[in-house]
């Protein structure tokens, strides 16, 4: 049965260093996948900014919808623009910063109803990626 869902009636979710609301998921009744949309704000000094995470046991597709940033992962690091879209593969850690002057807003894809099960921070990225002190 198709289902229609309302961003106005998702719940705001709290993540460190951005803001997000859970569009499609498994509490909300999906089966298999999840949607967010997750907004970065523009870096400012003593912010508190999300660590690297992983995705354990599923990739996570990101498409830009205005600003510019960064994906930092294991194998390198990213930049991204609106109107593209980076899959980061299964296991590997990143992060996503904002560098530039507005808002970067990015609609997340997962094949997964529930986000929590394997996903983890971790404490870096392997040493060939490099991400600027904060």
């Amino acid at each position: 049965m198709a289902q229609v869902f309302n961003q106005a009636d998702s719940p705001k979710l709290s993540l460190p260093g951005r803001s997000a609301i859970d569009l499609v998921s498994g509490p909300k009744g999906s089966k298999a996948v999840s949607l967010r949309l997750v907004e970065v704000p523009v870096q400012k000094p003593g912010d508190s900014l999300r660590g690297p995470h992983v995705h354990n046991y599923f990739e996570e597709c990101m498409y830009v919808m205005s600003g510019e940033g960064i994906t930092y992962t294991d194998t390198g690091s990213y930049p991204i623009k609106p109107g593209e879209a980076i899959l980061v593969a299964a296991g590997e850690r990143h992060v996503t910063r904002n560098t530039g002057a507005v808002p970067l807003v990015l609609l997340c894809f997962f094949p997964a109803p529930e986000l929590m099960v394997g996903t983890e921070d971790v404490a870096e990225l392997k040493p060939s990626a490099v991400v600027p002190a904060e």
